[in-house]
């Protein structure tokens, strides 16, 4: 059985910014760690190289909660320069995978909301930010309360403007890393791989468009380290390429966020209402071969180019055993998002099964 999600799918995206967290994240209780943080994190000693990835954590409240959780390194949901809003619910549902999901064209999903192990689900947000007036504030609010040992990451993306202008577009990622800059964040994320725009063409398998991307934000930010999330590369060459080219100014690399699909209800339609939805992606059990094949290309890479980037891995880990795994493939931070919303204190037993104690 599962626990309590602390973000309700039942519930549409505002209701959950209003309302939530729920489930063990609305308990009250704070788990401390004892001892010394021992783990490197550009400089920041964290208890623990495990964390929660942009996206459940909506606002600062979930934020603050993850942090009281054990959770060391936490990242703010991915904002934006301007409002934008979500799309309509449903934004999350469970889908019915048989083993791995690839990245095959045609594929589609059944879904429903019978969420089960082992759990993959789709998330349809569309990137929704509040203004920066508002975030900014909510991100300061909670670095005022960081304990020893913990890390939170600001997460942003460029907002496409309407005449496909690419130096507009440029300069919005920019302007949003200067914002978040300006909060007092130690470590920024900029956001390469989002296919909740109804799309499956990520920036990142743009190697050209996301070096000059990359080249504006790291002149904007200086020697704040910028991760960057992409996505899975289905072809070894255009991979190798990007991270030779990218791999050199950038401090870190996380993946992968989610393979995309198309997702239908059991009549065989479109599950998720609204244009540009029928296509979604999905996270979880079903994509964690994927996030450990690019973990260890990624080592693989690092070596060959002789770089240092930090490896991330995301995908599929709802257990210390699946934690485990992605470190012996090569990760030096691990993170979950569907499987901590399901399991609030996988943290805790994942510190349990290192023996870092926990009060």
């Amino acid at each position: 059985m599962f626990d309590t999600p602390f973000y309700d799918p039942g519930k549409s995206y505002e209701e959950n910014l209003k309302s939530g967290p729920y489930g063990a994240f609305a308990d009250g209780k704070i788990i401390k760690t004892a001892g010394e943080p021992q783990y490197d994190f550009w400089g920041y000693k964290v208890y623990l190289p495990f964390g929660i990835p942009a996206g459940p954590l909506i606002n600062g409240k979930f934020t603050r909660a993850a942090l009281e959780k054990g959770f060391d390194i936490v990242i703010y949901k991915t904002v934006r320069s301007k409002k934008s809003e979500a799309h309509t619910w449903p934004n999350i549902l469970a889908v019915e995978v048989e083993g791995d999901l690839k990245p095959e064209t045609g594929k589609k999903l059944k879904a429903n909301t019978n969420y089960q192990k082992p759990l993959s689900i789709t998330n349809s947000f569309g990137v929704p930010s509040a203004v920066p007036d508002f975030w900014q504030k909510d991100i300061q609010d909670v670095l005022k309360n960081m304990e020893k040992g913990q890390i939170l990451v600001g997460s942003f993306q460029g907002t496409k403007v309407g005449d496909g202008n690419i130096e507009n577009y440029i300069n919005d990622f920019c302007l949003c890393a200067r914002l978040l800059k300006d909060t007092g964040v130690k470590v920024l994320e900029v956001n390469l791989s989002c296919p909740n725009e109804g799309t499956d063409n990520l920036l990142c398998y743009d190697t050209e468009k996301s070096l000059e991307v990359l080249k504006a934000i790291k002149k904007e930010i200086g020697d704040l380290p910028l991760i960057i999330k992409i996505g899975y590369f289905k072809d070894d060459v255009a991979l190798s390429d990007f991270v030779e080219k990218v791999g050199k100014i950038v401090e870190g690399i996380s993946a992968i966020n989610t393979i995309s699909t198309e997702i239908v209800d059991e009549h065989g339609e479109q599950a998720l209402p609204g244009k540009g939805r029928k296509i979604s992606g999905v996270c979880g059990h079903s994509i964690k071969w994927a996030g450990l094949e690019m973990v260890e290309k990624l080592k693989k890479l690092r070596e060959e180019f002789n770089y240092t980037y930090t490896i991330i891995g995301v995908g599929g880990v709802s257990t210390p055993e699946d934690f485990q795994e992605y470190r012996k493939a090569g990760a030096d931070i691990v993170m979950s998002a569907t499987g901590v919303m399901w399991n609030p204190n996988l943290a805790r037993e994942i510190k349990k099964s290192l023996s870092i104690k926990t009060i």
